[in-house]
């Protein structure tokens, strides 16, 4: 079959995982540079797809379409109005929101490129190559679609150096250091200079609304609260009193003012999680419900080290719960599947002579879709229980 000539990679086996590694690659085209959009041959020299190609990065060659079909440049402009229409006509998000993950990187086929839309401000965080070139022009689209007008753009330094991302150049940040949002009628307080990621973990919108109805006239401990959302809603549906913790300072102080901002008490503490629940179960503390979140623990899929932290935090955070009282933990691992961190969560619970009755299963909003051939678009999983 005879190609037309255009920048190709061929991989050495077939997947329709949108991840290639290094030891997949085969012949390249020398007319395929850094960041080019890639005609995908199999290894006999068949189209298979397009993608996204940059040899110096850890994952070289980025697939996002399969097939024979012919795509340009216009094909990432249809994602972003694919990815504007899910969550502005068939989530009917701006209803109940004004905050939400606009672009979900790899799961909206566009790699690098994850963008939360905070009130008229657009975050985004790149995490490649191809996106970091191709935002001045997705940018107006980008505004259009999810109407907002401003932009703050994160690149984390150490992903820019194996990249080959420029220090200069590029889209700007404008220049926001704090902007508010409203979240079912909560309201939230970002500030960019010091929140992580994009700003705020707009995947858990749906379980901080689920916590809050679980937490009326309950005692409510709140481990690695960050800004509070969960501890916020759970004050505001009327607990009988909430406690949170969280190690960064910073994240700590945002709390606060979120608290203050809805005018609802919250004890918040600056400690590590692990110190201070240590502390407790020697004081004998119990909470009638309490969940854990922490940040993402695991960052490769042999991570023993990872998984180990979050068997300690169950163990532990457990044994806070009152008897009969609720626990939900969280993990935010894609490289850990939902199954594993369930029996993680299971061998923890039973460590400590109790079991533990799940009554749900949950994970992040629509607005975070999982693309059915990358399983690590499922990252965030969420056991609700009741320990018995």
């Amino acid at each position: 079959m005879r190609i037309r000539a255009v920048p190709s990679v061929r991989i050495k086996s077939l997947t329709y995982h949108p991840s290639i590694w290094p030891k997949m690659i085969g012949e390249v085209s020398r007319d395929a540079v850094a960041g080019s959009l890639v005609q995908v041959l199999d290894k006999e020299g068949n189209p298979f797809g397009w993608g996204l190609w940059n040899p110096r990065s850890r994952m070289p060659l980025r697939i996002v379409s399969h097939g024979e079909e012919t795509i340009d440049e216009s094909f990432f402009e249809t994602a972003i109005r694919k990815a504007a229409t899910l969550r502005r006509e068939i989530l009917a998000l701006d209803k109940e929101t004004d905050s939400y993950r606009a672009i979900h990187g790899d799961a909206d086929f566009l790699p690098g490129l994850v963008a939360d839309k905070f009130a008229d401000v657009l975050s985004v965080e790149i995490t490649n190559l191809a996106a970091w070139q191709r935002l001045p022009d997705w940018l107006p689209l980008l505004h259009e679609s999810f109407d907002t007008k401003r932009v703050v753009v994160s690149v984390d330094p150490e992903l820019a150096r194996v990249e080959g991302i420029p220090k200069r150049g590029g889209v700007e940040s404008d220049p926001i250091r704090r902007v508010r949002i409203n979240e079912h009628g909560i309201r939230y307080e970002i500030d960019f200079s010091e929140g992580h990621k994009t700003g705020f973990f707009c995947d858990q919108r749906d379980n901080r609304r689920n916590f809050g109805t679980l937490a009326k006239d309950r005692s409510v401990l709140d481990l690695c609260c960050y800004s509070g959302g969960f501890s916020i809603s759970a004050a505001l549906a009327g607990a009988a009193d909430v406690t949170g913790v969280d190690l960064d300072e910073a994240a700590v102080a945002m709390a606060v003012r979120n608290a203050n901002l809805n005018q609802c008490r919250v004890k918040f503490t600056h400690a590590d999680a692990f110190t201070w629940i240590r502390t407790m179960i020697q004081n004998g503390r119990t909470w009638d419900l309490v969940i854990a979140d922490p940040p993402k623990f695991i960052h490769g899929r042999e991570d023993e080290t990872g998984q180990a932290k979050y068997a300690d935090l169950n163990k532990l955070a457990v044994q806070l719960v009152a008897p009969g009282g609720l626990f939900v933990t969280c993990s935010c691992s894609g490289q850990l599947g939902a199954d594993a961190f369930e029996r993680i969560v299971i061998n923890s619970v039973h460590r400590t002579n109790r079991r533990i009755q799940i009554f749900d299963r949950t994970g992040a909003g629509g607005d975070h879709p999982n693309l059915s051939n990358y399983p690590e678009s499922r990252y965030l999983k969420v056991l609700w229980g009741r320990v018995v």
